[in-house]
């Protein structure tokens, strides 16, 4: 619950730029051209690119649910900066800043979510978690839609920090890693929240990360150095690069998409209904597409659904029946959206425990490039004046190379193949976090 809190409030800072876009384009102070405020939404991804990278890896060094709080602390006050803006520059800076935080909230968000979730259920409630993701954009469409013409934009943007009121809860209520307190020898610690979150039976063995053979702690190189070693390292190339084409289908959709529906004919309207449906269609899916995986695997879940998306997305190039085409929209939120929320719960899953944090962080870091080039592909395809029509076809190619390199991904990931170069043999099978590979492990 205090992960979904993050990143519903997480959202609706994502979102409320799009809410008040159309007032920002109207505030005559600011005579903004439309280039300048297609730069006011790129600073936020560029902070999440930096903060995802950055507090990622933190966390794994410095705590978990510390470094969510900073993270929620970090966007929240940079909202109060960008509703006080006194000019475009000042604007921007705050958006950068915001960003930082955002990027932060995923990757320590998805590492307690996998941890405290069991196996069984990890997909799942990782996609409930990150639901509150596609609720934060809609909130944040709703309160404008409501609000904007009473308080103006400034008090839209606002409202994003209400979620300093709740930063002590979060703070109090948030669990610590038990991998992170076992790591740094906190055993008592551990055993406290262990209580607390009624884990029975509680053994240190289940939690605690396979040891170095030198006996030493993991570091931050141990951690980087992880997700290029061996298997891990395919595994590394998978990952990025789908999540790269995950979010530009997700980016690029949601910029383009009420413009590409109305360059094919429908009114305003039942244009932006289309991205209604879009974020809609996505907050459900991930919990579908989540319990499929945690069910039939990840992988062959994940490939199936990019493939459905790209459908979906291709089918919008023709003229069908606007029901039928709301169907078809839902299906690109999901096999977009849904299934790149699924994917990065996978990513945290994947990794040994000692470099969740990192590995999602780096990996997610790497997708904002993405993030940051969908909306610059619509851009380009309508500066060279090629039809509409190749938006849907170059989105459902960048959907079709998602599902292929999900693909090459090697199943056999986790601690097993990580810890090859620590002469480690298997010895006996046990339950809990740290085991997410089913395996435990005796040094020679």
């Amino acid at each position: 619950m205090c992960c979904f809190i993050a990143i519903l409030a997480e959202g609706y800072d994502v979102g409320v730029l799009g809410a008040i876009l159309p007032a920002l384009s109207e505030y005559e102070a600011w005579a903004l051209s439309p280039l300048e405020l297609g730069a006011l939404g790129s600073y936020a991804l560029i902070g999440m690119l930096i903060g995802a990278m950055t507090i990622g890896t933190l966390s794994d060094r410095y705590g978990r649910r510390n470094m969510l709080v900073v993270s929620v602390l970090i966007f929240a006050v940079a909202q109060i900066g960008v509703a006080l803006a006194p000019s475009p520059e000042v604007f921007g800076l705050f958006r950068l800043i915001g960003g930082l935080g955002m990027g932060g909230v995923i990757p320590v968000g998805a590492a307690l979510t996998i941890e405290y979730s069991p196996p069984e259920k990890r997909s799942f409630n990782y996609g409930l978690m990150y639901s509150g993701y596609s609720l934060g954009i809609l909130v944040a469409g709703l309160v404008a839609f409501v609000l904007l013409e009473h308080i103006g934009w400034r008090g839209v943007v606002a409202i994003g920090a209400l979620p300093l009121l709740i930063l002590p809860f979060l703070a109090k209520a948030t669990p610590e890693s038990l991998e992170y307190l076992l790591i740094r020898g906190r055993t008592e610690e551990a055993a406290q929240v262990a209580s607390k979150l009624k884990i029975t039976p509680y053994r240190e063995a289940d939690w605690k990360p396979i040891p170095k053979a030198d006996g030493k702690k993991y570091s931050t190189v141990d951690s980087i150095k992880v997700m290029f070693t061996g298997k891990m390292a395919l595994g590394t190339i998978g990952f990025w690069i789908s999540l790269f084409c995950g979010l530009l289908l997700v980016y690029g959709l949601n910029t383009w998409l009420p413009s590409l529906m109305r360059s094919a004919g429908y009114e305003l309207g039942s244009s932006l209904t289309f991205l209604m449906v879009f974020s809609l269609a996505s907050a459900i899916g991930g919990l579908l597409i989540g319990g499929i995986a945690d069910k039939w695997g990840k992988k062959i879940c994940l490939v199936t659904f990019y493939l459905v998306g790209a459908v979906g997305i291709l089918m919008l190039m023709f003229p069908n029946n606007i029901f039928i085409n709301y169907g078809f929209v839902a299906l690109a939120g999901i096999g977009s959206i849904s299934t790149s929320l699924v994917l990065t719960g996978w990513v945290a899953d994947y990794y040994p425990a000692y470099a969740r944090g990192t590995a999602t962080g780096w990996a997610l870091s790497f997708a904002r490039i993405g993030a940051i080039s969908g909306p610059l592909i619509g851009g380009w395809i309508g500066s060279a004046q090629l039809p509409f029509e190749w938006n849907f076809i170059i989105f459902a190619i960048i959907g079709g190379i998602a599902a292929l390199f999900i693909f090459m991904i090697p199943t056999k990931g986790g601690e097993q193949s990580a810890q090859q170069d620590l002469e480690l043999e298997p010895d006996t099978t046990v339950a809990g976090s740290t085991a997410a590979t089913e395996q435990s492990y005796k040094v020679k």
